[in-house]
């Protein structure tokens, strides 16, 4: 094994991502050390690039929808092997004490440090991650496609869970998670409606290739109402656009690490116990739930692969709208 990898490194927000070599470490206790197979491209990468996400560990590695091969358990490490498949999300570290903690809130811990963004990510050909964080995944097939599996299904998994037992969906923002929790909806007998940026006629038509009631604009009002609005798009018009397009008692859930801000709307598309609720990271048991879900449904991930050292363009194509369903970075 080389003394050291490649990685792709921010170093100054707003500026590209650098490839560089950096010194191999040996996993501490509780850790392991992950040959990187394939990482996803999330928005919230983007959002960190860009400078949008506040007090951000510098240089950073971003990437928090990895997937790759244990290569070394650190002391202490139970329930993973040398060659065992893993996956590594977002939520990466937490106290393990306090109040949220002790109650399987450990989503809203504090003291919680997230991956690629306070702890080194998975643009890279190695990297270290917390055991307690890390998810067993199959050990046959391809790698890619389970990537996107680790942020966008979790989260879009935590969000659906929290629309409770509505069965007309809205999916304002139809990318990476979107197309995930699509299926799942469809797999469980919902109905879901799919809202795009302005003349997106490509997405649309992708939307209901995967069996939505109606695709458009995500300024357009849907054909009928909806019992829940799960948003993906970091803008933050889609709120009173959601608003106006969920029942009385509907629910409208803003899925995303960062949103643009919310202009003012009136207090009557609010009226009538409609609630409006966040969604904050994702707890393990979010993981474990998803995870023996989607080979279940089963959830299909549609990928554009890029090579590590693409890293840069994959994050421009998925700035520009570019891509159908997520981004991979492959290390091979």
């Amino acid at each position: 094994m080389s003394d050291t990898y490649r990685a792709m490194l921010l170093e100054t927000p707003g500026r590209a991502l650098r490839c560089v070599r950096l010194p191999l470490r040996s996993p501490g206790h509780g850790q392991l050390l992950i040959r990187v197979e394939a990482c996803g491209v999330c928005r919230t990468d983007l959002h960190l690039v860009d400078g949008e996400l506040p007090d951000p560990v510098l240089p950073m590695v971003p990437g928090h929808e990895t997937v790759g091969r244990v290569a070394a358990c650190g002391a202490g490490v139970d329930g993973f092997t040398p060659g065992q498949r893993v996956g590594v999300p977002w939520l990466g570290w937490t106290c393990g004490q306090c109040r949220f903690c002790t109650h399987a809130q450990e989503n809203l811990c504090d003291a919680a440090r997230f991956t690629g963004y306070q702890i080194q990510g998975g643009y890279a050909e190695m990297t270290l991650a917390d055991a307690r964080y890390c998810f067993p995944l199959p050990d046959a097939g391809d790698a890619a496609p389970l990537a996107p599996l680790l942020c966008a299904g979790l989260i879009g998994y935590r969000a659906l869970t929290l629309a409770g037992a509505a069965q007309r969906l809205g999916l304002y923002g139809f990318g990476a998670a979107a197309h995930i929790v699509a299926q799942v909806a469809r797999w469980q007998g919902r109905a879901f409606y799919a809202f795009t940026r302005p003349g997106d006629r490509g997405t649309q038509d992708f939307a209901v290739q995967l069996g939505a009631a109606w695709a458009g604009d995500s300024t357009q009002l849907p054909p009928t109402e909806l019992d829940a609005a799960l948003l993906f798009a970091p803008a933050g018009a889609t709120v009173p656009a959601a608003l106006r397009a969920v029942r009385k008692g509907g629910k409208v859930i803003c899925a995303g690490i960062h949103m643009s801000d919310i202009p003012s709307f009136p207090y009557a598309i609010l009226w009538g116990e409609r609630s409006l609720q966040s969604v904050a990271n994702l707890t393990r048991r979010d993981g474990d739930e998803f995870l023996a879900l989607a080979p279940r449904v089963p959830v299909a991930t549609q990928i554009t692969r890029f090579p590590l050292a693409e890293a840069n363009r994959a994050l421009e194509a998925l700035r520009n709208g570019d891509l159908q369903g997520a981004a991979v970075l492959v290390m091979n």
